[in-house]
């Protein structure tokens, strides 16, 4: 995949993607619905979850797919990487939440505590302009026989 992604649409990719926390994550044909947390500078998407699970038994550096649709936030994407299991203090620390807690009898301690990190290769993002935007092109589109402009889609490389 040739990477068209200019630094603009780039930076509208990753800030978009920060502003999202959920996205179907995809191991072997199968998806499960996941929580992300992002790393932009290292390229990184971050989940956590319990040992024993389907993600966690297929996480073995093989190729994974993660998919956004994000109608608030105008963002759909469909990302590919590898996918590893990671023992990492530090990034747990960072990504624990209430919400995370609240699987884990024991909090960051409990031994099914497993984070997940899909280093990403490449992507297809589509971005989307607002409700009344796009409502408005689409009204223009109609009175003017021309295709609405409703946002970008590009390819992206890590």
């Amino acid at each position: 995949m040739t990477n068209i992604a200019d630094k603009e649409q780039a930076k509208k990719f990753w800030d978009r993607l920060d502003d999202c926390r959920t996205g179907m994550l995809v191991i072997d044909g199968r998806g499960v619905p996941m929580s992300h947390y992002v790393d932009e500078n290292r390229k990184e998407i971050w989940f956590i979850t319990a040992k024993g699970t389907y993600m966690t038994d297929h996480a073995d550096g093989q190729d994974a797919h993660y998919i956004i649709c994000n109608d608030k936030k105008g963002l759909y994407a469909s990302l590919r990487g590898r996918i590893t299991p990671e023992i990492n203090p530090k990034k747990l620390e960072e990504y624990w939440s209430f919400i995370a807690a609240s699987w884990y009898e024991d909090g960051k301690n409990d031994p099914d505590v497993q984070l997940l990190k899909l280093s990403l290769k490449e992507g297809e993002v589509w971005t989307a302009k607002n409700g009344a935007v796009f409502m408005f092109e689409v009204a223009k589109a109609n009175l003017t026989d021309s295709k609405p402009d409703i946002g970008e889609h590009f390819e992206i490389s890590f």
